[in-house]
């Protein structure tokens, strides 16, 4: 009974175990994680990346398949034969007798591409690519929904001291008691703004550690980035294609394609060709005659004990235009992939053309919410001295307030389009993605 229980408190701890096992590597990232560190852990765990990876393995077991097919084969046979009534003896005379044999024979002939493993690893670089893009995503709309709700707070704290303020006029007889309930009014909805950018803020951040496929997203933060994106120039169109076209894994796994089709046409051709086939073997037997003298098992193993080699040639002559079709279809199937090829880089060309202007329109609005924020504070500390003064209505001041946290929302939006659609380009051109 004892040794029992021993045996259900380990595997009670066991169970325990599991889900610290499970979050152990995520425990070992402290503090708030980069750009960097999302990419290289979606990389290592995302199941889409690892499915790919399968795929490429058994591209791996599919040709260490084909080349171990061009080595000789070895086959090893045993029979056992029995023979009743009128039969061949071992003089080769006839005979009204009971006999049987027994045979051992060995015998060997000798009578899909990397190219495809190749494709496969270019495809699973290409699936890490577009995990490297999603996880990018996300973690802008992260830091986009951040600064939201640094704006909302900041809201928050503005329409506070504006409660606190009139609340005190109000006591002075200076401020009416409907300007202090339209103020609490502002504070209510800042604070309902706050409320909603929070939440907004917990679903990027879920949304990017499932992408990661972390346990859970408790203690998940990221790192705010740094980068100057005043002066950065963008490169034409036709620049980042020059390199894209030579760096990304998805127009490169469509070459690779292309390129075995050569061999497919190769290895259809080659049924127009004579096989010439190389077979050898030894063998050997055990022969008794009932109610005759035999020789004993090993005599007879060693005196019957033969070898052969066989040399044949095969010319096709007709084979129902099998030939021809074969290679017609592999020639077909080429002209298909050529056909891919450029549709792969068609459609490369469409996605950095798009990333262009988009990146173009978000350096131009960044631009111009630039401009608007200033002149927005302006127009809002202008607006807060003239309130202040009671030379403006809480209603015009509210307005001035809402004016400023508008633009500045624009900015921010527009700072994180122009900073991922800038490192886009240079993700393009077989750069690494950094914000």
């Amino acid at each position: 009974m004892e040794f029992r229980n021993i045996i259900y408190s380990f595997i009670l701890a066991a169970f325990c175990a599991m889900p610290s096992l499970a979050s152990a590597q995520e425990a070992a990232h402290s503090g708030p994680w980069s750009l960097s560190d999302c990419i290289s852990y979606a990389i290592d765990h995302n199941i889409t990346i690892k499915q790919q990876d399968l795929h490429r393995k058994n591209q791996e077991i599919a040709l260490n398949t084909a080349k171990n097919s061009r080595l000789p084969d070895l086959n090893g046979s045993v029979n056992e034969n029995f023979s009743f009534g009128r039969g061949l003896t071992s003089s080769n005379t006839y005979s009204n007798n009971n006999t049987s044999s027994t045979g051992f024979s060995l015998g060997s002939s000798v009578p899909v591409s990397e190219l495809n493993l190749q494709a496969a690893t270019e495809d699973l670089e290409k699936a890490k690519d577009d995990i490297r893009v999603q996880v990018a995503q996300a973690y802008v709309q992260i830091l986009y929904d951040m600064e939201l709700l640094d704006v909302a707070l900041n809201q928050v704290s503005i329409d506070s001291l504006q409660v606190d303020r009139l609340s005190e006029m109000e006591l002075n007889g200076k401020a009416s008691a409907s300007e202090v309930a339209q103020q609490k009014a502002a504070l209510g909805q800042s604070r309902l703004n706050a409320t909603q950018a929070r939440n907004d803020l917990n679903i990027a951040l879920l949304d990017l550690s499932q992408l990661l496929e972390l346990h859970n997203p408790e203690g998940f933060s990221v790192v705010r980035p740094s980068r100057d994106i005043e002066n950065f120039l963008l490169p034409s169109p036709d620049d980042i294609y020059a390199d894209a076209v030579t760096a990304k894994p998805v127009i490169r796994a469509e070459e690779f394609r292309l390129k075995a089709y050569d061999w497919t046409i190769k290895n259809a051709k080659s049924g127009y060709m004579p096989t010439i086939s190389l077979s050898g073997g030894i063998g050997t037997n055990y022969y008794t005659l009932s109610g005759a003298h035999n020789d004993s098992f090993a005599d007879q193993m060693k005196h019957n004990f033969s070898q052969y080699v066989g040399l044949s040639l095969s010319v096709p002559i007709f084979n129902k235009l099998q030939n021809r079709n074969q290679v017609r279809s592999a020639q077909l199937s080429k002209i298909n992939q050529e056909l891919q090829l450029e549709s792969a880089k068609k459609s490369l060309y469409k996605e950095i053309q798009q990333a262009y202007y988009n990146a173009v329109a978000a350096q131009e609005k960044y631009r111009s919410s630039t401009d608007a924020l200033a002149s927005a504070k302006e127009s809002y500390d202008l607006m807060l001295a003239k309130y202040e003064n009671g030379k403006a209505n809480i209603t015009e001041f509210n307005e001035s307030r809402d004016s400023y946290l508008s633009a500045e929302s624009t900015l921010v939006r527009a700072r994180y389009e122009y900073l991922y659609s800038s490192s886009l380009l240079d993700f393009y051109r077989g750069h690494q993605l950094t914000l």
